[in-house]
């Protein structure tokens, strides 16, 4: 699958383009709406994460101009919050939305389901339900349950449950889990991961017999069985 990136904020360009690639996604990026404008409707791509604003056209010229030729999905980007602004974009052909900041694993799940949608494939029910033990995940309700008690989780919590499922067995450091839960800009010298892990801990292993959350010393954490 070949993704192309508008964005004129290197930094988060880069930082883009390095995590969909390990992804398994070919990353072409264009840092101006100009150069943007071009590979989108002279190249072959099966998304587009489009910025909003962009020097030489923003982002809904750019996107103007590509729904007379081509309905590539589209993800745009933006700092700004407000209501009309979202509903501004995807009238103009946006296919979702994605406020900045935001999470990595978030922009990940978005464009596997708009890839999804776009191939008319749905999803397999199994897809959707990450399990470890008696420990169950339901993406598409964003339910979390252990041994059928269901879990009170924070959206962030759910997010951060989400990416050590997935990751399960994984030892995942401090910079992996702020990166894909929190943002590229995230203060690596706040104690937010600890506070966010404790919080989860107390909800997930706290009330049962055996935890599945584990701390590994100088590396990060683990989601796993461990016997007795």
């Amino acid at each position: 699958m070949k993704l192309l990136i508008v964005e004129d904020e290197a930094k988060l360009a880069d930082y883009l383009r390095k995590g969909l690639a390990e992804e398994g996604y070919v990353v072409e990026v264009a840092g101006n709406g100009i150069d943007g404008l071009h590979l989108a409707t002279e190249g072959s791509h099966d998304l587009i994460v489009l910025d909003a604003m962009l020097p030489g056209i923003d982002g809904l010229g750019l996107l103007a101009a590509l729904r007379q030729s081509k309905q590539t999905p589209v993800i745009m980007l933006t700092a700004r919050h407000r209501v009309e602004d979202r509903v501004r974009g995807l009238k103009a052909g946006a296919d979702d939305y994605l406020v900045k900041p935001f999470a990595f694993s978030e922009l990940v799940a978005r464009i596997e389901v708009l890839l999804r949608r776009a191939s008319g494939v749905a999803p397999a029910p199994d897809a959707l339900v990450l399990t470890l033990g008696e420990l169950e995940l339901d993406m598409a309700r964003r339910r979390a349950t252990r041994a059928g008690q269901r879990l009170d989780l924070s959206a962030k919590e759910f997010q951060l449950l989400t990416l050590l499922m997935r990751r399960k067995g994984e030892v995942l450091s401090r910079t992996e889990i702020a990166e894909q839960v929190w943002d590229v800009n995230f203060d690596h010298g706040t104690n937010v991961i600890d506070v966010a892990i404790r919080r989860l801990r107390g909800k997930l292993d706290l009330p049962f017999d055996r935890p599945l959350l584990h701390t590994v010393r100088g590396m990060g954490y683990v989601l796993e069985e461990r016997g007795p």
